[in-house]
């Protein structure tokens, strides 16, 4: 059986119904992969009766996951342009499915954590595959769009999909049953890529670049763990020598990718100041956009006392309006420029977090509307920058320019939790008198924990005047996104190739028929 080569229309050419069929086939992976994020929230009690994991291996039964990922997104979007995004994808689908199945019947902690890091490993070989794909087979910039716009929500709604599917899952099975439900999907994903996804990879790759392997998971991992560790549990100087140690092997990642023919991330990737720009203001939206989650989460449960699953529930009906914003954004962006969309992103987004500084103890309509305006403008600008970081790129790159993308929504990410959370706990320390218990002053679940009433009372006050200044401080970030958009974006766009194609790209061969 040959494979279709449709996709090797000539530049501009319309992607047709076999594309878009192979469109949401690879959105199948990347639903699994942003879902397996939050898919343990609610097994962690059935896994503590089951396996009875010490403190610190059930903290890697949750972080490991997300460490995998990010640290290898990328070596793994450099080997998919080498090897071939599809075959990278398989791979990863079957370690996938595999790693599903390992921690869905694991006996014991330590192999739970083992099959949680290779699902994260192949998280890491799902994500830039699956973008780079959407890159290469929708030539026209419209289609493109439109396809990156979709990609876009569907990751941002698989992070809430997963709670709460995990919750529904553990109403009626064992907590296992939650990594099963990736099996089904992945061995679809093995049969349907081959027969409607053609392959692409890098004519011309050069020698892979062992060592920048190390260097680049030793630059991530650390900066990414002692950022997520700060907005946990407060920065300190153990957490601060982590961090500089990842930026200090980040330097020479760097000055090792400036210097080799063979480098793992191609320079030729920044010569279109689109696509660092792109990469950055993503990171910005991201920011937004997890940052924001820290204090929501604990609002809806710790402030208004709702069940885990009750409060996953209600953090789907924002999705409501999200769903609709990056496809909204796309056709906006059509008419009007980019830039000034994105720009009306973010100023939407801040506007989101203005409405949270309205609410009160008792507030749950006005933190779903802010959460609603927020996200959908947020969602607008990531499916707009996105778009614009993968349409500046080389196609024969595009695993190499996704991995970036998703590598700088992880850091932006993490920066939001750390800076937003370090704000509101300031601030709700400061409110709590002096004298009342260290516990109750750390953390409002800390003043829940005590069962006095007035301190609970004292706890909920003061954690809503923190994410009060926390929100403002969110406003203030986005708004300066929206400054940034206005002012650069649009020099950006302007230096952007008018085609989606590049040269190289123009003459590099067709993908090679799979037999």
């Amino acid at each position: 059986m040959t494979n279709p080569t449709s996709t090797t229309a000539a530049p501009g050419a319309l992607a047709g119904r076999r594309e878009w069929t192979a469109f949401l086939v690879l959105l199948l992976p990347l639903l699994l992969v942003s879902m397996d994020v939050s898919v343990l929230f609610f097994a962690i009690p059935s896994i503590d009766r089951d396996l009875a994991p010490s403190a610190t291996q059930q903290l890697w039964i949750f972080d490991v996951y997300a460490f995998a990922l990010a640290g290898l997104l990328i070596t793994m979007g450099s080997l998919g342009d080498r090897i071939g995004r599809r075959k990278l994808l398989l791979i990863g689908a079957l370690a996938f499915g595999a790693a599903s199945v390992c921690a869905a019947y694991a006996s014991s902690p330590e192999m739970l954590i083992a099959a949680r890091a290779v699902l994260g490993i192949g998280g890491a070989t799902l994500m830039p595959s699956t973008i780079g794909l959407v890159r290469n087979m929708f030539r026209d910039e419209r289609q493109r769009a439109k396809a990156i716009g979709i990609w876009s929500g569907a990751m941002a709604g698989g992070v809430a999909l997963g709670s709460v599917l995990s919750g529904v899952m553990l109403e009626h099975f064992w907590w296992g049953s939650v990594f099963l439900i990736n099996v089904p999907a992945m061995l679809l994903l093995l049969v349907l890529v081959p027969l409607l996804v053609p392959e692409f990879k890098d004519p011309n790759p050069g020698r892979f670049d062992f060592l920048s392997v190390p260097l680049s998971m030793g630059t991530v991992l650390p900066v990414v763990y002692g950022v997520k560790e700060s907005a946990a549990h407060g920065l300190n100087a153990e957490r601060a020598l982590i961090i500089a140690a990842g930026l200090a092997v980040g330097w020479v990642f760097v000055r090792r990718q400036r210097t080799r023919p063979d480098a793992m991330i191609s320079r030729g990737l920044f010569r279109n100041r689109g696509f660092g720009l792109g990469i950055g203001l993503n990171a910005l939206a991201a920011f937004a956009m997890m940052g924001s989650a820290f204090f929501t989460t604990q609002y809806l449960q710790s402030v208004l006392g709702m069940g885990t699953l009750e409060a996953a529930l209600w953090s789907l009906a924002p999705s409501l309006a999200v769903g609709a914003a990056a496809p909204t954004a796309t056709a906006l962006a059509q008419r009007t420029g980019r830039a000034t969309v994105v720009c009306g992103g973010f100023v939407t987004g801040a506007a989101g977090f203005a409405v949270f500084t309205l609410a009160g103890t008792d507030s749950l309509a006005l933190l779903l509307i802010g959460s609603a305006v927020m996200s959908s403008g947020i969602v607008a600008v990531m499916a707009l920058v996105s778009d614009l970081a993968m349409a500046v790129s080389p196609a024969e790159k595009a695993g190499s320019a996704a991995s970036l993308l998703e590598t700088g929504q992880e850091f932006g990410g993490a920066l939001g939790m750390a800076l937003l959370g370090a704000v509101s706990t300031a601030v709700y320390r400061a409110d709590m008198p002096a004298a009342a218990p260290e516990i109750a002053r750390k953390t409002l679940p800390g003043a829940l924990a005590t069962g006095d009433g007035s301190l609970i009372t004292l706890g909920r006050e003061a954690f809503v005047h923190s994410m009060r200044y926390a929100s403002v401080t969110g406003s203030l970030v986005l708004l300066t996104g929206a400054v940034l958009a206005a002012t650069l974006l649009r020099r950006a766009a302007r230096s952007a190739p008018a085609a989606p194609e590049t040269a190289a790209e123009a003459q590099a061969p067709a993908p090679v028929p799979a037999v």
